[in-house]
């Protein structure tokens, strides 16, 4: 039980570490008001609505695009050295008795306690059975 108590711990400890230090993009496209693709990892498609600003000479029209494209940037964490040089010497004390009372809290008994091992079985006088027993003939 303490072993696969440990696996199980060690395997999200590990999990934790690894979505902690990821980060990633989630871009958006919008097209007016209307969410028309989100996209992780890489940029947007778009719908293909998205106006180009045509360069004529001397003739400059501009249009207001109705798409627009947001960006979320989540940003992993850099360091994973943590110092315990800063806690005072009571969050120490509480750190190291909370730790000893978790590890010592799974201990099991490898023997079963049995009360009436040592006690034999009271004689039978009387089979009641077979008084309430009836037979067809």
């Amino acid at each position: 039980m303490k072993q696969i108590f440990h696996k199980i711990s060690s395997f999200l400890m590990a999990i934790v570490v690894l979505f902690s230090t990821m980060s990633f993009t989630i871009d958006m496209h919008y097209c007016g008001d209307s969410l028309v693709e989100t996209a992780i990892f890489h940029k947007a498609k778009g719908c293909g609505m998205e106006m180009e600003n045509p360069s004529t000479e001397g003739c400059e029209i501009t249009k207001k695009n109705c798409c627009s494209d947001e960006q979320l940037k989540i940003d992993g964490q850099d360091e994973l050295q943590l110092t315990f040089d800063k806690l005072t010497i009571d969050q120490q004390i509480f750190v190291a008795s909370f730790v000893y009372t978790y590890i010592n809290s799974f201990e099991g008994t490898e023997e079963k306690d049995t009360s009436f091992r040592d006690y034999i079985s009271p004689p039978v006088i009387r089979q009641i059975y077979k008084l309430d027993e009836t037979y067809l003939i």
